[in-house]
This record gives C-alpha cells, structure tokens and sequence, in this order.
C-alpha cells in the first residue's frame, strides 16, 4: 500500500510541478543529464572519453505541520538522489565491497521549528558548505567547486540550530556531530562526545548583497593540494556574492588545515554571471594552494544556459582542472538538459 502510494505521489507531481498533497508533503525533484567528453592528460597516452551523467538527479518530499504546543511546527525532508543515466550509483558497505544504489540519502532530517528559531537532525549540508550560498555557477557539474577545495560535506548525525532572521538579515547556524566511537579528529583515540565534530556559520542576505563567515572544527575530510592522508580537517571560509541587475558576482576564500598534520590549502572562487533575455553566460576560477606540497590546483570554466521555461533549461560547458605540481590535466566539454519539477 505504502509503495502504491509514493507511486501515485511521484506521478502527480511529475504531471503537477511542485505539488503540494492536500494536509502533505510537497514531492519535489530534479533531472539532470549531460552528454560530455573527457580528455585525461598526465603525460602517458590516453583517449578522451564519452559518458552520459546523471549530475545529482533527485527527488524527494518535504513538509510541515502545525503542533498544538506553544505556536510550534514539525518540518521534515527526505530527499535522495537519482541516477537518471544508468539507474544505479556504485557505492560501498562497511566491509569495503562495491554495489549499486538505485537511489542514495542526500539531505534527510526531521526537526522543530517556532520563534525561537529552527531545530533539525538527520543527514544533511553543513553550514559550511551552505555558506558558499550560489557562488558556484556550475553547481553538481564537472566544474563544482568541490574539485578544488575541501568542506563540501553533507554529513550524517547532525544536529543543527538556527536562529530566526534577524534584523531581517542575519542568520547564525550551529551544528555538531556525536563522534559515535570513532576516530573523527585522527589522534589515535575513538571519540564519543556530543560534539566532536562541529560547524557554524553566520550568514547576512539584504536585497543584492550576500555574504557568509564559517568555521569547521575536527570535520571529516581532506584536503586538495596538500594531503597527507589525514581526514580530519579544520575550515574557515568566507563568501561575498553580489546581483546588481542582469550581473551575479561570487568571490570565496577559504583557509582548511588538518587537525593532526601539517597539511594547509589556501583556496579562492570567483565566479561571474550575465543575463541576456534567455541566455546565462557564466565564468568561474579556482584555486588551491598546498602549503607543504607547493601543489597548486586550479580549475577554470566557462558555460551557456538557455532556459527553455521557469523551470527548464539546456546548457554547455567546459572546464579545465589542473594540477601544476602531478603535472596533471583534465578537460571536459559537455551538453546537457535540466528539468525541475
């Protein structure tokens, strides 16, 4: 019974965009699929490449409801990804043996929320990751800016705090993690504090203006440029992003060093987007600095959106990663579609 009715939910919302169940959740979703060629250089000889990509395709639901305690409200998400190329998403269990996933956990959670502010748990983004805000013009693509820096995370056991708005611009997020036994701050011993792992941000958004500061402390990860294999890692980041009329203007610093070694990336975003009726035209430059390795790794991107309705569009685009010290090269054309519904 339950199935028939997810089936009969994914239905009526492909046929009603956005559709919210009477007194129920609003099924939601993405596809995005691109048809790209890629060329491998790291001075052996090697074949470029033609793959079809599902570029984080999902769907889910989300919702709330009003409680008759004190003006508070239950909100809930669960959201998966969905693999639109080949149906199917090479994963790993415990013991370390691949199989696929048709669908795999994106952000999942349950929480309160009321004048206070808003309480969530589950598995989701990290304040820091949210930080970047929409600084990254080619978002879940072979040019995300997760090719070049650390604290893109979406992270399990999470609990989260944020405040309401306020002064009508400022929001302040705090989040931490339940090491649960393990070793998530790599000093040899198993953690089992209620906060081993943190991560805060503060956000300021008024009208064209954008700007976020965040910090990551014994965050599971590792770095770009400058690993030394260990993952646990501590962040800073900075975002500013600006949309004066037709324009959008990102700009990103970010500061990660590793808890228990001597590994430092130093990394910057810029991105830069125009508007001409339905095209985007949009440029993006990344790079990480290694501290200890003199590695620098640097990633630049141009592309084209034509949108086909409010919530359609075709694109192109290429992007070039590259790193200076493994003499190492990656470029990558494609053509693809997006569909939100």
């Amino acid at each position: 019974m339950k199935k028939n009715l997810l089936a009969i939910a994914v239905g009526a919302a492909v046929a009603f965009p956005g559709l919210a169940l009477a007194d129920g959740p609003t099924v939601y979703g993405k596809v995005n699929v691109s048809l790209e060629n890629a060329d491998f250089d790291d001075g052996t000889d090697s074949d470029d490449e033609w793959s079809l990509n599902s570029n984080a395709s999902r769907l889910g639901v989300k919702g709330d409801f009003d409680l008759d305690v004190a003006n508070l409200k239950a909100i809930y998400q669960a959201e998966f990804e969905i693999n639109v190329d080949d149906g199917a998403k090479g994963s790993k269990d415990s013991n370390g043996d691949s199989y696929n996933n048709t669908i795999t956990q994106r952000n999942i959670f349950g929480g309160l929320q009321g004048n206070f502010g808003t309480i969530m748990a589950g598995k989701f983004d990290t304040p820091t990751k949210k930080a970047q805000g929409k600084i990254d013009q080619f978002n879940d693509l072979s040019g995300d800016i997760k090719n070049v820096l650390a604290g893109e995370n979406r992270v399990s056991n999470i609990i989260q705090y944020s405040t309401p708005k306020l002064a009508d611009m400022v929001t302040l997020n705090v989040a931490f993690v339940p090491g649960e036994g393990k070793d998530v701050d790599a000093d040899g011993e198993a953690d089992t504090d209620i906060a081993d792992t943190t991560s805060i941000s503060l956000v300021a958004e008024k009208d064209i203006f954008y700007g976020a500061v965040s910090r990551d402390t014994d965050m599971v990860d590792e770095l770009v440029a400058d690993s030394t294999g260990i993952e646990s890692l501590d962040i800073t980041r900075l975002a500013v992003g600006l949309k004066p009329g037709n324009f959008e203007l990102g700009a990103l610093y970010q500061l990660a060093e590793e808890t228990e070694g001597d590994g430092e990336d130093s990394s910057i975003v810029v991105s830069g987007a125009f508007k001409i009726d339905r095209v985007k035209l949009k440029a993006q430059y990344g790079m990480t600095d290694g501290d200890q390795s003199d590695e620098e790794v640097t990633q630049v991107s141009l592309g084209a959106d034509y949108k086909l309705a409010k919530a359609s569009k075709v694109y192109a685009y290429g992007t070039q990663l590259e790193f200076d010290v493994a003499d190492e090269e990656e470029t990558i054309f494609g053509i693809g579609m997006e569909h939100k519904f």
